[in-house]
């Protein structure tokens, strides 16, 4: 009972101190949610990396003082990457454990199919790594995004797959799902545009067995090979791929983004030398002081030799929510959403901002809906594993000429 007396009495004293009244004691802690997922068919390795970033997010805001005078504490829900299960970890997030706003989010599809949950309840939600352009596309007031659109990371793979020499045919691998089926789409188009072919082959979310598609694609002889599909299944893709002769060391070969866990891309992909991966945000040199300290407190944490991009998403997609929280002097959805609006955050990605929103329409300024409470400025690299082995933080980026670092090696 003294316990309780006595954090309920600190609470207080920290509310009057810094003037912050609309939260009382009772309030402590402040509760945001996270969703990423954590079991399969989902991507459980970038699952747990969104886990362990937005733990350390709680406990940086938490040492820095908390929000409003109260602690932070952040409640994670398992998506399992499928959309079902995504509106019911929502739901129960706002209904059962009482967040404020929700940070996270890996697979387009649990976005496309939670964000009414949480707009209907008017509860603020930040998605981290979540690309579906119609995530942010029907403009919910409450739904926000600092993960690129999903028409801008194609737009990245493609046009990178023009710089290969001589290329003529490309093979694409996609998940059938709110990510893969666009994302295969626009970079068809992008291809065509630079008077490649390409063919299309779609998987269901989490097949091991690729035997049957390797042995199409090899048929069709293409000059690259883009994988469109998340989670470790794609780490299946590549390996039997190599197996049958057309994997990253036979034949230019875009792997799937959570390649970047370089660890458990090795352990599972021997074969996997030369292949290129999709990452987002700036390299490790230019990090900046919070993405350095992130980095760091990450690392050893996690005992990983590289902080791959998701997990930097999922760790400013709660921290931003917090200096919202703060600003907006309020925990109420309807304030927090202004404060976003109106928000700078330096983050471990860089100065995140929403220029359109209730206030300013992206039609003003001629943009597409998809604009609307969407960060513009997330930077998009290609990097090459050119050592077996390599740490993806220490892999050449070769794409686009802004970050690179060194010329790519195109395997014949």
């Amino acid at each position: 009972m003294r316990r309780l007396l006595r954090s309920t009495l600190l609470a207080s004293i920290a509310t009057a101190a810094f003037g912050l009244g609309a939260v009382q004691a009772a309030d402590c802690p402040i509760k945001i949610g996270g969703i990423a997922p954590l079991s399969a068919p989902g991507t459980v390795v970038g699952g747990e990396a969104m886990r362990d970033a937005m733990l350390i997010a709680e406990a940086d805001i938490n040492d820095a003082g908390g929000v409003l005078g109260c602690p932070i504490k952040v409640v994670i829900g398992d998506s399992e990457g499928l959309p079902e299960k995504a509106a019911a970890i929502m739901e129960k997030l706002i209904t059962q454990d009482g967040v404020v706003g929700v940070g996270g989010g890996y697979h387009s599809s649990v976005g496309v199919a939670s964000k009414g949950v949480a707009n209907d309840r008017k509860i603020p939600v930040v998605f981290a790594e979540t690309w579906n352009d119609t995530i942010t596309g029907d403009k919910q007031k409450f739904i926000f995004r600092i993960a690129p659109l999903s028409s801008w990371a194609s737009a990245t793979i493609w046009r990178h797959a023009l710089t290969v020499p001589g290329i003529k045919k490309v093979a694409i691998l996609t998940e059938n799902t709110d990510y893969g089926i666009p994302a295969a789409e626009e970079t068809t188009k992008g291809l065509k545009s630079g008077g490649v072919e390409s063919v299309t082959f779609s998987v269901d979310i989490g097949t091991q067995d690729y035997a049957g598609i390797v042995e199409r694609i090899k048929a069709e002889k293409p000059g690259m090979i883009i994988t469109l599909a998340t989670g470790e299944a794609g780490y299946n893709f590549a390996q039997q791929a190599a197996d049958a002769g057309i994997g990253p060391m036979d034949i230019p070969f875009h792997v799937s983004q959570v390649s970047l866990e370089s660890k458990a891309y090795w352990q599972n992909v021997p074969d996997g030398n030369m292949a290129f991966v999709q990452r987002i945000g700036v390299p490790e040199n230019l990090f900046n002081e919070k993405a350095k300290k992130f980095s760091a407190t990450y690392k050893a944490k996690t005992g990983k030799g590289a902080v791959e991009s998701y997990a930097m998403e999922a760790y400013d997609s709660i921290a931003i929510l917090a200096q919202a929280i703060n600003e907006a002097n309020s925990t109420d959805g309807e304030a927090i959403v202004a404060a976003l609006e109106g928000i700078t955050y330096d983050g471990t990605l860089g100065k995140i901002y929403f220029p359109y929103g209730t206030k300013k329409d992206p039609s003003a300024d001629g943009k597409g809906d998809e604009w609307w409470h969407q960060w513009p400025d997330p930077a998009l690299t290609v990097i090459q594993y050119q050592k077996e082995g390599q740490n993806s933080a220490e892999a050449t980026i070769v794409y686009p000429d802004a970050y690179k670092t060194g010329d790519p090696i195109f395997v014949k």
